[in-house]
């Protein structure tokens, strides 16, 4: 099926013949499906702290911080277009001249449309589409209602206009205030210095994609003063691109590999589970991990670093009892006594259900990475949750799961999904080395069967998609999980615009 050119392309692109091998191997014999056994729920996994508690542990994190590295990691990469996907509808669909706007809305029936043009003025935006308008559309003014919303949104939208189809989101403007409006990349600095901070300074690492970064390096330049100011920090800003050789080849719907009008095969972005590969090089002992839509307007982003503060003391309590015990199973030799005291903090505070005998099986349990993740109260939001998963060696353990990964049309699959209690906002705290201080190959801890297939196209024709190991599912497979229960309030993505008008978005709203 590969000719000489096609394994030239693959070497050029960062492959090996081998891996695009595997792939293929994948499409064909296809991805075994997770086994979900319950989901994780309060008191079997997912722990909530009291209030005594919790100040403890932000004590402890207050206290250690000083002493270490501390970063937030950011995938940023992805353009905003799917955040306005039913405006792009909306242009392509709608005549003004031969409909109106309302007798449109009513046969489409779209409350996205109705709700986003009935709140124009809300949006953080809405200065800047206006002067667009005055400078392009001269007769706005004079054009009927179906009129002036096509104009507006061609404002936003077009390359002419603020070019919102070709921004990444996190140059989006997200929140205005009195005398300016930010955008999720300050967002996230903003509150970056409300915890990930060591020594008067807060770092960040953003995930970009190469054509965006010269954008995200002119924004900093007009907001890194203002920012600065208002949080009287220091910011480290570092970033780094999705390789290449983290790509995956597509295929047609028989499994061949596709190749396209020039016949050059086509590789595609292997979904956020690449960006491990980023997250390995980041040179720290506490990692934040939190996508670059979910954030908040500023007066309520000390409430979320509360508990950012939270998760990041309970990681470095259970990671100092496990670096402790390592140093003691090293040390050796142990009484009895002491290996029962070492398998008791396994299943107690590790959350791990089959204790090994053999202690050199136990100190292998213990020397992996720690993550503590917030989950918060199941509300109908899509994306995976937390859940105890069985694997093909009858292991059972903590998980993230998407439900792309669980075979729904098994009726007891469906059933446990169905009685979830809680899901994933990806708000992780992360310890990356080991209790001698040496970063940890991540690449060790990944389960190679946690990818899926999904169907896509290529222009109008279809074809096939293969997706790494979740960043934060089966990329941490093999990592010691934690769950700690969160307010919802503290999960506030921006999927669609209309995202935007919600309470936590409107400052003083």
């Amino acid at each position: 099926m590969l000719h000489e050119k096609d394994i030239e392309q693959i070497e050029d692109h960062g492959l090996t013949l081998e891996k695009v091998y595997r792939q293929l191997e994948k499409f064909s014999l296809g991805i075994p499906k997770t086994q979900v056994v319950t989901p994780a729920s309060i008191g079997n996994g997912i722990e909530i702290i009291p209030d005594d508690k919790a100040e403890k542990l932000i004590a402890g994190f207050e206290k250690e911080k000083e002493k270490i590295d501390v970063i937030k990691f950011v995938p940023a990469s992805g353009a905003a277009t799917r955040m306005f996907k039913f405006l792009h509808e909306f242009l392509a669909d709608y005549d003004a001249e031969s409909e109106s706007l309302n007798r449109y809305l009513r046969r489409k029936d779209s409350a996205d449309l109705e709700i986003f043009f009935d709140s124009l003025n809300e949006f953080p935006f809405i200065n800047e589409v206006r002067r667009n308008i005055r400078s392009r559309f001269p007769d706005y003014k004079k054009s009927n209602k179906g009129e002036r919303a096509v104009f507006f949104v061609r404002a936003m939208l077009e390359e002419e206009g603020l070019n919102f189809s070709n921004l990444p989101k996190g140059l989006i403007p997200f929140h205005r205030y009195v005398k300016y409006s930010t955008t999720a990349f300050e967002e996230q600095l903003y509150e970056a210095a409300f915890y990930s901070t060591s020594r008067g300074e807060a770092q960040l690492h953003f995930t970009f994609s190469p054509q965006h970064l010269d954008a995200f390096r002119a924004h900093y330049k007009t907001i890194e003063k203002r920012v600065s100011n208002k949080t009287k920090k220091r910011f480290a800003i570092t970033y780094s691109f999705q390789s290449g050789d983290t790509d995956t080849l597509a295929v047609t719907r028989d499994n061949f590999p596709f190749r396209d009008q020039d016949d050059k095969l086509v590789f595609r972005p292997s979904g956020h589970g690449a960006l491990l590969k980023n997250l390995d090089e980041v040179d720290a002992d506490l990692v934040f991990i939190k996508n670059i839509d979910n954030v908040c307007a500023a007066e309520y982003v000390e409430e979320l670093a509360h508990w950012k503060k939270i998760l990041a003391g309970k990681l470095l309590k259970v990671q100092k009892k496990a670096f402790a015990y390592l140093d003691l199973i090293d040390q050796g030799p142990l009484t009895e006594d002491q290996q029962n005291e070492i398998k008791s903090f396994l299943y107690k505070d590790l959350k791990i259900k089959n204790i090994p005998e053999q202690m050199d099986k136990v100190r292998a349990l213990l020397d992996r990475p720690i993550r503590v993740c917030g989950v918060v109260p199941n509300t109908g939001a899509p994306g995976g949750g937390p859940f105890w998963v069985q694997d093909e060696d009858e292991q059972i353990s903590l998980q993230i799961v998407e439900t792309s990964q669980i075979d729904l049309s098994d009726p007891h699959q469906q059933a446990v999904v169905e009685e979830a209690t809680h899901f994933n906002p990806v708000d992780l705290v992360c310890g990356l080395k080991n209790y001698k201080g040496e970063k940890f190959k991540l690449a060790d801890y990944v389960d190679p069967n946690a990818g899926f297939i999904s169907d896509k196209s290529v222009g109008e024709t279809p074809i096939r998609a293969l997706e790494l190991p979740g960043l934060w599912n089966g990329g941490m497979a093999y990592w010691n999980t934690l769950f700690v229960q969160v307010p919802v309030e503290t999960f506030n993505p921006v999927k669609t615009v209309n995202d935007l008008l919600g309470r936590m978005h409107r400052p003083n709203a």
